[in-house]
């Protein structure tokens, strides 16, 4: 009887019902109940209502350009209606990648680089607030500095909220002009 050489198989891991593969749930903590998403420290605030929702969703926004305008990849929000009557070439897509940085210069320009630096370790690092604080606040004791970090970070998310408010609104005004809508008519 010939014995058959058999080479040992890597298996991958399959995500159990859309969820996170083995590995990548050892790295984050994720939300209870589908779909599974990373527990952000803009999640833990909205979860402890110490934000707004529109603070959160203003976050989600952010977050969205940023990884557009750096990774080119668009994160679409679950209600998205996508645009048929538009196909992107090289160029136009990449002008759309450039506005997406416009959007976060003037962000920056706004919220000064303080709160930039505390948007991008939470919601691009997600960095929880004790390691945020170990790294902003080295001198002092962890949770003196995680309830520092969770205060500031709540700030900004909530001045972020005012600030696409204020744009919104900006832009709402410049449609309705006397001049936009005579252009329209015509």
């Amino acid at each position: 009887m010939q014995k058959t050489l058999t080479r040992p198989r890597y298996e991958i891991p399959v995500a159990e019902d859309n969820g996170p593969t083995p590995e990548r749930a050892a790295k984050s903590v994720f939300t209870k109940g589908p779909p599974s998403k990373v527990l952000t420290a803009a999640q833990s605030l909205l979860n402890s209502e110490e934000i707004t929702q529109e603070a959160f969703n203003a976050g989600e926004c952010w977050h969205r350009d940023w990884v557009f305008a750096y990774r080119g990849v668009i994160e679409f929000p679950d209600n998205h209606a996508s645009n048929t009557e538009v196909r992107h070439d090289d160029v136009s897509w990449l002008m759309t990648r450039a506005n997406a940085a416009g959007r976060l210069r003037d962000v920056r320009d706004a919220l000064g680089v303080c709160g930039e630096v505390r948007l991008k370790a939470m919601l691009v690092d997600e960095l929880s607030f004790a390691k945020i604080g170990k790294a902003i606040f080295p001198a002092l004791a962890e949770s003196s500095a995680r309830r520092k970090v969770a205060t500031q970070c709540a700030l900004v998310l909530e001045q972020l909220a005012e600030f696409y408010k204020s744009q919104w609104r900006k832009e709402k005004e410049k449609s309705c002009t006397p001049r936009a809508v005579m252009a329209s008519n015509s």
